[in-house]
């Protein structure tokens, strides 16, 4: 039996996963738990770096150009790699801020997708199947309109893939609401996954009102 219990926190860009993955981190840590994280894609190694230049677009190819499984194979190398020193057991808790399921939706709605078989169980195959990647004990997928999303995303300022813009995905709107969908389709499907509610009357709910919800999903999966 695994020791260490995994969570991948997943949703649509600007849907406020850092800020939870952080708020989950220290409520655990109250509770006496120790904590791991781990923030994909890793842009300070070899396969996260590739995957930063196509978002960008720095070497005049876009990740929405690229047909979805040689895309979604970059995302999953980058992922293998960093998998590699992992030991199970080293700490009671891991989060995982954007997993396998974060690639499995991205590569399948892109514009370059549209009308393509749908490769969502192939991702799955190849991550946990193929590489062997350890599947979450809880998926938690963040339901945001994609609109509070993008105001989101306007406030992150620098980031070193992409500076101070957006990267392709971020600024295509109709792939983040196509992502939306379908995270909410898949996650209804899973039986390792819960979807969050973040968004009340039209408006953001707080930080503490989400990270709540968040603990209260696992407690409700007995893994606290």
């Amino acid at each position: 039996m695994r020791k260490t219990k995994i969570i991948a926190i997943e949703g649509i860009d600007g849907g406020g996963k850092g800020v939870q993955v952080r708020a989950l981190k220290e409520n655990l840590q109250k509770l006496g738990y120790t904590v791991a994280g781990r923030d994909y894609p890793m842009y300070d190694t070899y396969f996260g770096a590739q995957v930063g230049r196509l978002l960008s677009g720095a070497d005049g190819v876009r990740a929405d150009e690229i047909d979805g499984k040689s895309m979604a194979l970059w995302f999953a190398l980058d992922r293998w790699e960093s998998f590699k020193d992992y030991r199970d057991g080293e700490t009671d808790f891991l989060i995982i801020n954007r997993f396998v399921l974060s690639n499995a939706v991205y590569q399948s709605i892109r514009d370059i997708d549209l009308g393509k078989p749908d490769i969502v169980n192939w991702v799955m195959d190849l991550e946990y199947g193929h590489f062997g990647l350890p599947k979450p004990d809880l998926n938690i997928v963040f339901s945001i309109l994609p609109k509070a999303a993008e105001e989101n995303v306007a406030k992150k300022g620098y980031r070193g893939y992409v500076g101070e813009g957006k990267d392709v995905y971020e600024a295509d709107h109709g792939i983040q609401q196509r992502a939306m969908e379908k995270y909410i389709e898949i996650a209804a499907d899973m039986d390792d996954a819960d979807i969050i509610y973040c968004m009340e009357e039209g408006r953001l709910k707080s930080i503490d009102d989400i990270a709540k919800m968040v603990m209260d999903a696992i407690k409700r999966r007995g893994l606290i």
